[in-house]
């Protein structure tokens, strides 16, 4: 049975004073589209099956470099973490999987913490390995890098620790490892750009020999931070040149805040979707670097444009593609969980207007060099208002018409404070 961490009669009561006013904009959105020859109804069943994972570290309060201001009720270990991704689910219904961090989310008993979240309806999406900063009692230091680092003992501490994630991982049921170091350099004369790269590729064959049978390894790239002069894996093509080279499991990752500014994110989908190497998303928004701001917050309109390359990629292997979706923000001045809420919601608005997409039309405007109908064919799905379709797949999936208006009627914050530990004041928090 499980865990119920918000009220059934509270959400089935909230929901029943929203139900008659989304029912006729959900019908209306549905005449409409009818008459562009779409169904809303494939639309919606298709959202229904559509899944996005939670970070563990997301429910919590992110911070910046110079500090972080914690609020009352925030998680403080993942037991505590999973009670409030379930919170997410069970308002939102879009994401029943959380990613875990290690060793921040480490526990002594692993099928006890399998228990919590199947008992709260969650379960484990890919493990996320940590060589980017020392942790307590570690031997050996990373400051000079961990995978790429030219003391092989340093290597073998950080490929060790990829393992172990690994070995956790498959006790709680993911079936990926995702691998971000934070190598480079900040010197010219620093390190050796090449061979660097070689040792990279060497600690990441052997953690990729101990990937189990079913496993995937996401290769996730970032342009720079820590590492301003130069980063061992900063962009695309090192990554797609690093999982070809190290084997069919290696796919790569794709940030939305981890590139150049005014990069063609969709342009890079494409390519990897292309060769078979786009292993999924870390969804998150940016203005000026890696901001880790809400999905969809700044830019929503490249949001929608990855997802048209998604939706293409999916018409051309329907079975063979399937990349793993995960938002990755950092929360400073909201509630987490209504920015995960916010955020999930943006992630599959623009999957929904996508869809939406005139997919023949379009192609025909292509074939024709028609540039305003190919613009205006894909607008047009852009401005499709699909907030209907989106809270009615939630309704029938025993979720909230309006989460957040919920998650504020439960006064899950406010409770929580009275049972969880306070967050010390001062800490710095995670970039």
């Amino acid at each position: 049975m499980d865990e119920a961490v918000i009220s059934r009669e509270l959400i089935e009561r909230d929901n029943a004073a929203r139900l008659d006013a989304l029912t006729d904009d959900y019908e209306s959105l549905g005449r409409a589209l009818d008459r562009r020859g779409q169904s809303i109804d494939k639309v919606k069943q298709a959202l229904k099956g559509f899944a996005v994972a939670i970070p563990s570290w997301g429910v919590g309060v992110g911070g910046t470099r110079f500090a972080k201001f914690p609020i009352p009720g925030e998680p403080t270990n993942i037991f505590e973490k999973l009670e409030d991704c379930a919170v997410v689910q069970t308002l939102g219904r879009n994401t029943p999987t959380v990613s875990t961090h290690f060793p921040w989310d480490r526990v002594d008993d692993v099928p006890a913490l399998k228990e919590k979240a199947a008992g709260l309806g969650v379960g484990f999406d890919a493990v996320n390995s940590n060589t980017f900063q020392d942790q307590p009692g570690q031997p050996l230091s990373y400051k000079y890098g961990s995978l790429t680092h030219a003391d092989p003992a340093v290597r073998d501490q950080a490929v060790r620790h990829n393992i172990d994630c690994i070995e956790i991982g498959e006790a709680l049921g993911a079936e990926a490892l995702t691998v971000w170091i934070a190598d480079g350099s900040n010197f010219a004369g620093q390190s050796d750009l090449t061979g660097a790269l070689d040792r990279y590729l060497d600690s990441m064959a052997r953690i990729y020999a101990a990937l189990p049978r079913h496993w995937r390894m996401f290769i996730e790239h970032k342009l720079f931070e820590p590492a301003f002069y130069s980063t061992v894996v900063s962009d695309w093509g090192t990554s797609l040149m690093c999982a070809q080279t190290l084997g069919e499991k290696a796919q790569c990752l794709v940030d939305l805040g981890h590139h150049a500014p005014n990069v063609n994110i969709e342009q890079i989908v494409a390519r990897l979707a292309r060769f078979g190497k786009l292993g999924g998303f870390h969804f998150n928004d940016s203005k000026y670097g890696d901001d880790d701001l809400d999905a969809g917050s700044i830019n929503p309109h490249q949001l929608f444009l990855v997802f048209n390359e998604l939706v293409e990629a999916q018409r051309r292997d329907p079975e063979g593609f399937r990349p793993a979706y995960m938002l990755d923000q950092s929360h400073n001045v909201t509630d987490p969980i209504e920015s995960l809420l916010n955020s999930a919601g943006a992630v599959a608005a623009a999957h929904a207007r996508a869809l939406v997409v005139d997919r023949d039309a379009l192609a025909e405007h292509q074939r024709a060099n028609d540039v305003i109908m190919g613009f205006n064919t894909l607008r047009r799905g852009y401005d499709t208002d699909v907030t209907p379709i989106l809270a009615m797949a939630r309704y029938e999936l025993g979720g909230a018409i309006d989460p957040i208006a919920a998650y504020r009627a439960s006064e899950w914050r406010m409770r929580k404070a009275q049972v969880r530990k306070p967050i010390a004041v001062g800490q710095a928090g995670i970039v």
